[in-house]
């Protein structure tokens, strides 16, 4: 297994750099930073800064302690920041409403009670550290890794029990309908829905999509296959689904877990609103790539996890809500992942990690299967 094991690292390499920031200047922004919240302290210190490699394509997580001084003795905090992307290291959304992230997270956590870290402050100003970034609290836990893929055979979760991997996927649905149980979600979550076009939830989320794509292509070039997979989309529209508040990135990969059981939600960036068959779908899809990955490098993979059947079902028997045309919405989902192989594949042609590549499509890692799904 070692050989595969060697090929499977060589694959994440495309997308295993993110960032040309220079870390030490981080910490000293940090620093001030956090002497400006906590104005009652003395001696701020932040620590080394870490970042995260096992999970995630997006933002920039930094992982730091800090201390100061304070009347009652020193304080140390173990804090997370979330940093908005350079535009020359390729990032993989348009923009980074770091702001909109932060006001999600607290509303989260004041309208649910789904597990999230504790928001400290958000800075819009991009000369303390060169990006806007938010701060929060960090929380111990288990995180399905991705590198390698949890299900390659030697992760924590590939290495429990089917009981266990079980509890993990309901508890993983079960945050899609306390967060989808949330009233007036385009009310609270104002913030996030933008000035899209369409008279429907998903025909807006749609549209943003294609925008998302539009932007990816300005780099990249047109690509024929996600060109033909939403016109795919059109001609295959699904029925009228009732509008939910969207997670966005709905995968257990950002999830931390104790003891098989959610101890923290993660990753806000995609949150919106539309049908909660976009967050059912995207779960579903990108377990699938990741057994589709296993096949391909000759690992056992989890084939009777997160199945498409199971999720519904499960998903119905805790929400009441049947989802429909999950195949559609899986098509949708697998579109999503496409642009954002666009992206990281720019990326890692940006840093040298790969040629660059003789057409578009060939940065789409999963072309095979959309034109599979479509038919194309």
């Amino acid at each position: 297994m070692g050989d595969t094991a060697n090929s499977a690292k060589d694959w994440h390499s495309e997308t295993n750099k993110r960032s040309s920031r220079d870390l030490e200047s981080v910490r000293a922004g940090l620093e001030r930073a956090l002497a400006a919240f906590v104005p009652g302290g003395r001696d701020h210190r932040v620590g080394e800064l870490t970042g995260t490699s096992d999970t995630g394509m997006s933002s920039e997580t930094l992982l730091f302690d800090a201390t100061w001084e304070e009347p009652g003795g020193t304080r140390h905090e173990r804090l997370v920041a979330r940093v908005a992307p350079f535009d020359d290291d390729f990032p993989v959304f348009p923009e980074y409403d770091l702001s909109g992230q932060f006001e999600t997270i607290q509303k989260v956590a004041a309208l649910t009670d789904v597990p999230v870290p504790e928001p400290w402050w958000y800075e819009p100003d991009p000369a303390v550290i060169g990006s806007p970034f938010f701060v929060m609290s960090r929380v111990d836990g288990d995180v399905p890794p991705d590198v390698m893929p949890y299900n390659f055979g030697e992760s924590w979760l590939f290495k429990a029990s089917r009981a266990d991997q079980a509890r993990l996927q309901e508890a993983s649905i079960g945050i899609l309908g306390r967060l989808h149980a949330i009233p007036e979600p385009e009310k609270h979550f104002a913030h996030l829905l933008g000035d899209w076009p369409g008279d429907t939830s998903l025909r807006r989320r749609v549209a943003k999509r294609w925008h998302w794509y539009q932007y990816a292509a300005r780099d990249a070039g047109r690509s024929e296959i996600l060109e033909k997979g939403f016109a795919w989309l059109e001609d295959h529209w699904p029925a009228d689904s009732p509008t939910v508040f969207c997670w966005g990135d709905s995968r257990i990969g950002n999830v931390m877990y104790r003891d098989f059981e959610p101890v923290a939600v993660l990753d806000w960036e995609m949150a919106g609103a539309g049908p909660a068959e976009t967050e059912l779908g995207w779960m579903v899809y990108l377990h699938r790539m990741f057994e589709d990955m296993a096949s391909k490098y000759g690992f056992p993979g989890m084939p009777h996890f997160m199945r498409p059947e199971d999720a519904a079902g499960t998903y119905e028997r805790i929400t009441g809500h049947a989802a429909r045309d999950l195949d559609w919405y899986i098509t949708y989902s697998a579109l999503q992942l496409a642009i954002v192989y666009l992206r990281t594949g720019l990326r890692s042609v940006r840093f040298g990690e790969r040629p660059a590549p003789q057409s578009t499509d060939e940065l789409v890692t999963n072309a095979s299967e959309i034109a599979e799904r479509i038919g194309a």
